[in-house]
C-alpha cells in the first residue's frame, strides 16, 4: 500500500525522502552500489547507517556488545598458543566460539566470537594482537540494529 511516499512492511514502515548529493558523490556512492554487488542505493545507504549506528554503539560503551576477532599467528612460537588461552580466560568478556584452521606449516588462523562491554572486547583484542608472534589481529565489531 503506497500514500505519500510511505509503504507498510510487515515489520514497519519505509519512509522515501530525497537527498541532494553533488555528481561525483553520487558517482562514487554508484560505483559501490555496483562494486559491492548492492541491489539499489537504499540498500547501500541503509547498510552504511547500519554501520554509523554500530561505530556509535561502540563508542558509547555502555551496552553489550559483539565482536569477531580474527588473528593469524606463527603457533611455533614459543608458548603463544598457551599465551592467547590465558588472555581469553583473564578477561570480563564472554568467548562465545572460537575457530582454528591450520594455514599452512607455521600459520594458523583463528576467530574468536566474544560478547561484552565494548572496551573489554577492546582490551583482549589488543593485548592478543600485540603477542610476539601474531601477524595479523583485525577486529570486527558488531552489535544489535534496529532494521
Amino acid at each position: 500500500l503506497w500514500r505519500q511516499g510511505i509503504s507498510m512492511t510487515s515489520s514497519d514502515e519505509t519512509i522515501r525522502f530525497s537527498v541532494s548529493l553533488p555528481k561525483t558523490l553520487l558517482d562514487e556512492l554508484d560505483q559501490r552500489v555496483i562494486g559491492k554487488g548492492y541491489a539499489s542505493r537504499s540498500e547501500l545507504v541503509r547498510d552504511l547507517i547500519r554501520e554509523r549506528m554500530i561505530e556509535d554503539t561502540w563508542e558509547r560503551g555502555d551496552e553489550e556488545v559483539a565482536g569477531v576477532l580474527t588473528i593469524v599467528y606463527d603457533h611455533h612460537q614459543r608458548d603463544l598458543t598457551q599465551q592467547i588461552l590465558d588472555i581469553q580466560h583473564h578477561q570480563y568478556v564472554h568467548i562465545v566460539a572460537s575457530t582454528h584452521v591450520h594455514m599452512d606449516h607455521h600459520n594458523c588462523l583463528e576467530t574468536i566470537i566474544i560478547r561484552g562491554m565494548p572496551a573489554e572486547i577492546e582490551r583482549l583484542s589488543i593485548e592478543i594482537g600485540g603477542l610476539r608472534g601474531v601477524r595479523f589481529a583485525e577486529l570486527t565489531r558488531a552489535s544489535r540494529v534496529q532494521n
